[in-house]
């Protein structure tokens, strides 16, 4: 067999009229099987690189994050710290931060919650896997 230009190979006989259909359907079967084997390893790598590029966008987004945590604790002393230069007792310039943080975390929470609530699973996704089987076992789908 030789190569072709796409690092295929040609086929041993060049004149398909002169070969059986149980030759021709044995070539297919080996060509399907090749194909789906190229296919299959074409999407290992393009999973590979994607896998590099998702890795290095997520370390990426954790420096943010331990960055932004940073600013996040600066930002609260300066806050307590003016509320205390404006007057306030330090305790209570701290504790006001604290509660701020406190009610934040408190709404957060409970918009968090009813975004949970409304999840409503897969239920396209099970109807046609339901359909889908109906058919395979050579039933009817509305029957099912």
């Amino acid at each position: 067999m030789s190569a072709t230009r796409s690092g295929g190979q040609e086929s041993e006989t060049p004149n398909p009229t002169e070969r059986s259909l149980g030759q021709l359907a044995s070539e297919a079967s080996g060509n399907i099987s090749r194909l789906v084997r190229l296919e299959l390893e074409l999407a290992k790598l393009e999973l590979a690189r994607d896998a590099r590029h998702v890795a290095k966008g997520s370390g990426l987004f954790v420096v943010a994050a331990v960055l932004g945590h940073m600013v996040l604790i600066l930002a609260s002393v300066t806050i307590g710290l003016g509320l205390w230069a404006l007057g306030l007792a330090p305790w209570l310039a701290f504790l006001i931060v604290t509660l701020f943080y406190v009610v934040l975390a408190a709404v957060l929470v409970f918009v968090g919650v009813r975004q949970l609530k409304r999840l409503q699973g897969l239920s396209r996704t099970s109807a046609t896997m339901a359909d889908t089987m109906a058919v395979l076992r050579r039933e009817h789908p509305d029957e099912a």
